[in-house]
């Protein structure tokens, strides 16, 4: 009988594999520039495959029972879609030029995630310890799930290469940097659980989980992202650069590679893989590779991402949300129609590179999605969490919950907002 039964998972995992790759292929075409988005529909077709197949055989995949697989599956997911996320953003990294995008973290994110902590030790009765960790998983946020709101991909050749359009700049570069500097905040929640009295860990937490890791990782990804982009764009014998052999398979390689080697350094891999492919685009911005390079990762990125939304589906009807109480249902809500565009938006007054209807767009869409899963799963190999069940149905219904909100908007809102800017630049001219 558990013979048949372990079957019976390979089997379902054969097939997950074979829809992720054969709606990876279609979904996202057949359903551009429409009002139903890809993941929303694959989300869908995990759900309606959860209530056909019963749960006898599928309630053995939820996320819940397995955290170290359903951990390195979004781990892979993430990272192979940092490196997407980096090769397609244009602007060069500064100060300056990337205002939006620091407000976003270093004001948005931090407040964000102390307002769900709040909320959740307010509403569901959570230890302070729970509750800052509820808050850490649901603060990095995935425009991949509304693909409308994240830019188009690299540009090559004589083209400009800085993004004109604001909205999608901030929110694709904040999403390439939140997955990483949420992790001092799971540490944080970790430590509290399981570390005794603060004054014995706090000075370790902020030198080495809230800034030595960064700071490795930050480096470790810049510098070896500057390597490989000489490599491949500069080597001195010339039939040994990649990028004029046209070999895409270069940027998943350099992904997984500056990944382990940040988390064998002790930093935090997210920031190195991202840190990574912006410094290789750094090196030579202007060529075709770019484009060649994110086209392999965005397909992987698709594959990964669907898989992931249809394993979550089947979950969702096979007993995930059991454990969801008017509590989460509060958090959800709150954090999709409140917190995130409230904080957001205060965080964007005064940016100049923005509009009032653009910092309003900026603020609502912060979409909740595979770096919430991934968290949790870590966090749930990590440690013993109290209210573990009652966290993974919170945390799936907002995540489907902005998949539908966010997924839903984002074609309609975005053009709105398109056809507002042209009917200024017009009355402009």
């Amino acid at each position: 009988m558990a013979r048949w039964g372990d079957a019976l998972n390979t089997d379902l995992v054969y097939l997950t594999a074979g829809l992720a790759l054969l709606l990876a292929a279609t979904v996202p075409r057949l359903f551009r520039d429409r009002a139903v988005s890809a993941p929303l529909v694959v989300l869908a077709v995990g759900a309606g495959a959860g209530l056909l197949l019963g749960e006898p055989g599928t309630d053995s995949l939820s996320p819940a029972l397995h955290p170290a697989v359903t951990e390195h599956l979004s781990e892979t997911c993430v990272i192979v879609a940092l490196m997407g996320v980096g090769l397609a953003i244009d602007r060069p990294l500064g100060w300056r030029t990337w205002n939006s995008t620091w407000r976003l973290l270093l004001l948005a994110m931090p407040v964000g995630i102390a307002a769900v902590a709040v909320l959740g030790w307010w509403a569901a009765a959570l230890t302070p310890a729970v509750a800052i960790l509820l808050g850490a998983v649901l603060a990095p946020t995935d425009p991949v799930l509304a693909s409308d709101v994240q830019v188009e991909g690299p540009t090559s050749g004589g083209e400009s290469h800085r993004e004109d359009d604001e909205v999608r700049f901030a929110l694709t570069s904040e999403a390439g940097l939140n997955d990483a500097l949420a992790f001092p905040f799971v540490y944080l929640a970790l430590f509290m659980l399981g570390k005794g009295p603060a004054e014995q860990w706090i000075v370790q937490w902020v030198a080495w989980e809230l800034i030595g890791k960064i700071v490795i990782g930050a480096a470790v990804g810049w510098i070896a992202g500057d390597l490989f982009g000489r490599a491949v764009f500069r080597f001195p014998i010339a039939h040994m650069r990649l990028a004029e052999r046209s070999e895409p398979m270069f940027a998943l390689a350099a992904t997984f590679a500056v990944y382990g080697l940040t988390e064998l350094a002790g930093g935090y891999g997210f920031l190195a893989v991202f840190a990574c492919a912006v410094a290789i685009r750094r090196t030579e911005r202007a060529h075709e590779y770019h484009a060649e390079m994110h086209s392999l990762i965005e397909q992987l990125e698709h594959v990964l991402t669907l898989a992931v939304l249809l394993l979550l589906g089947v979950a969702l009807t096979s007993g995930l949300l059991a454990e969801l109480t008017w509590s989460g249902v509060l958090v959800a809500v709150a954090l999709v129609f409140v917190i995130r565009p409230v904080v957001a938006w205060v965080s964007l007054v005064g940016c100049g590179e923005m509009s009032g209807p653009e910092r309003r767009v900026t603020a609502f869409f912060g979409v909740r999605g595979i770096g919430s899963i991934y968290y949790l799963a870590y966090a749930a190999a990590e440690a013993g969490v109290d209210d573990e069940k009652w966290l993974w149905s919170t945390v799936a219904f907002t995540v489907v919950l902005s998949v539908v909100v966010h997924g839903v908007s984002a074609t309609r809102v975005m053009r709105l907002l398109d056809r507002r800017r042209e009917g200024g630049a017009v009355a402009d001219r």
